[in-house]
């Protein structure tokens, strides 16, 4: 998945959850922040950002803010671009092996996935997790409790249940991450579903991206811990 119209800025703070206040090329500018999650450890003071141009010249914010520099890491922060990149992935036949079909945001029952799947002579459900949180090389999600994902587990434990593949994917959105591990600390209820669905049929992945500021591609698989 690739940005059109990428420019560089330095951020300076983030009144509410969906701007952020920058300068680019010296000059204020107020973004839209693709990620509505607290990303505290990333949009600190003068870290530098990537911005993409909206082509839509009636929108308030001209710009949407992608991607942050954090240490040595480049990091993608667009909460749209773990299913982008996961369907990506996952069309080209890369997920899983004699994919016939692949269909985004399909209910089934009371439920909704991210991806429903026809590869191996059945239906694969997938629900997909952008990651952004790492420390010390290890990164972990959720950022910020998430009853949404204890839900997404449950329902994909059912679907598992009824004979169906089941599969969360977590998409890292960095590369050089040594491993992946739930958020027990954050939200220890999410930790406990995950393991708990890992025991139950459901398949749970983590793969890191090759990040650019204009792109961001699932490049290979991360160890899980559980």
């Amino acid at each position: 998945m690739r940005y059109p119209n990428i420019v560089q800025a330095r951020f300076v703070r983030r009144p509410n959850r969906f701007v952020a206040d920058c300068l680019l090329e010296g000059a204020p500018v107020t973004v839209h922040v693709k990620n509505t999650g607290r990303c505290r450890e990333l949009l600190v003071p003068d870290a530098a950002v990537w911005l993409t141009k909206s082509e839509n010249p009636a929108r308030k914010t001209a710009y949407d803010l992608v991607a942050v520099q954090k240490g040595a890491r480049l990091i993608n922060m667009d909460a749209q671009a773990p299913n982008a990149a996961f369907g990506e992935y996952a069309r080209a036949g890369r997920f899983l092996p004699d994919t016939q079909s692949v269909r985004a945001e399909v209910r089934c029952g009371d439920s909704r996935f991210d991806f429903a799947m026809e590869a191996g002579g059945r239906t694969h459900y997938v629900e997909v997790k952008g990651v952004t949180l790492e420390e010390d090389g290890v990164v972990r999600f959720p950022d910020a409790p998430t009853q949404r994902g204890v839900k997404h587990l449950k329902e994909l434990q059912a679907a598992a249940a009824r004979g169906c593949g089941a599969h969360v994917v977590f998409v890292i959105q960095m590369a050089g991450a040594e491993r992946f591990e739930p958020n027990d600390r954050t939200h220890p209820a999410f930790g406990q579903a995950l393991r708990q669905a890992a025991e139950n049929g459901v398949q749970v992945h983590a793969f890191w991206c090759r990040v650019t500021p204009d792109s961001m591609n699932i490049a290979g698989e991360t160890p899980i811990r559980l």
